[in-house]
């Protein structure tokens, strides 16, 4: 049973302020075009606080349940094997823009690849402490994790989906490294995923032209390049103070998909540059917060799950902005709580319960 002690507050707040920061920000980004398209300013917003209600009723209910709980191999490989069903199930229904990512229903869709990375976070928080001392021991560890996440990670890849099985394999990696993973083992792997990786990117032509874009925009200005100038000047016309609330231009049919993958530039041009780092703060925060959570845990299992639910947002998150900022190329990473989607909202809730009831048996 947990102890009967107070979850990390600084960390519940936080995912308060975000949890309504990305609300307002959802309806901001997404007004206009939703009276365009459907007719209703609230379209996008609305179902956003529907994903929003229902993932934090959820939170306070997961904080409450002892996370020794997932530690049981039934909850862990069920948990697996549901996950790996509904991944293969979206290849049997009708695609969604040409890719098969939704489980849709009743007006309502659901996105398996978010769910994977919970799933892969119990696994390897379990497997890890059960091979405690023995991490490197290639037939009894490493090939079974290496198995789970090939298979999470290739069926995402599949879809297609590249950023989220990349966002697998970030969080496995650094789980591992922190486990003490030998250097031999993470040189083996670099080199063995490298000639995949060039295959997946620069023998598929969308990727290839994402990488060309995020090398010279302008090159294409109207045409590759179009998405990533779009970005970059909506960030810098909110220069320090912002447009204001609701005041941003490049949303209006300029910025693509800016209510999903590329709301930090709505962000940067309303709210600026101080809005923008008071973002990044409480991102910083919550890392802070979960990392000191996780080292503080009772035993191995809490710390592994701790830490990996503070990097599946964290990573996330550093990955989003690093596109919208023209640091790294575009990807289809959603920014943790900000993002309109509701699976990727409510998943993320749920973890941060998990991690909340982590904190509140830490010493």
């Amino acid at each position: 049973m947990a102890k009967t002690l107070k979850p990390d507050r600084i960390l519940f707040l936080v995912t308060l302020v975000l949890v309504g920061f990305g609300i307002a920000m959802v309806f901001s980004s997404s007004a206009i075009m939703a009276k365009e398209r459907f007719g209703d300013p609230n379209y996008f917003s609305f179902k956003q606080i529907i994903s929003g209600t229902l993932g934090l009723a959820i939170m306070f209910i997961v904080m409450k349940v002892d996370y020794h709980t997932y530690r049981h191999p039934v909850i862990v490989f069920s948990t697996l094997a549901i996950v790996v069903a509904m991944l293969v199930v979206v290849f049997f229904l009708a695609a969604s823009v040409k890719t098969h990512r939704w489980i849709k229903f009743s007006g309502f869709s659901m996105q398996p690849s978010e769910m994977a990375k919970l799933a892969l976070i119990f696994f390897l928080a379990y497997f890890l402490e059960k091979r405690k001392g023995k991490l490197n021991d290639l037939p009894f560890t490493l090939v079974p994790i290496a198995i789970i996440v090939a298979l999470l990670a290739g069926l995402i890849l599949l879809q297609p989906d590249l950023g989220t099985a990349v966002a697998l394999l970030a969080i496995s990696g650094v789980l591992l490294f922190v486990a003490g993973l030998d250097l031999r083992w993470i040189a083996a792997s670099i080199i063995f995923t490298a000639p995949v990786f060039y295959l997946l990117i620069f023998r598929v032509r969308y990727r290839r032209e994402r990488i060309l874009a995020f090398l010279n925009p302008w090159e294409e200005p109207l045409g590759r390049g179009f998405q990533m100038i779009q970005s970059l000047l909506s960030v810098a016309s909110g220069g320090i103070t912002g447009l204001g609330f609701m005041e941003g231009k490049q949303k209006l049919f300029y910025l693509p998909e800016p209510h999903t993958d590329f709301i930090f530039a709505v962000v940067g041009e309303e709210l600026g540059l101080i809005g923008t780092c008071m973002l990044l703060a409480l991102f910083v925060v919550f890392l802070w917060r979960g990392v000191r959570a996780s080292v503080r845990a009772p035993d191995l299992f809490g710390f592994y799950l701790g830490l990996g639910i503070t990097m599946m947002v964290c990573v996330q998150a550093f990955i989003n902005m690093s596109v919208v900022l023209g640091l790294l190329p575009t990807k289809g990473i959603p920014l943790p709580f900000l993002s309109y989607g509701g699976t990727s909202f409510v998943v993320m809730l749920v973890a941060v319960g998990i991690l909340l009831n982590v904190s509140q048996q830490s010493s």
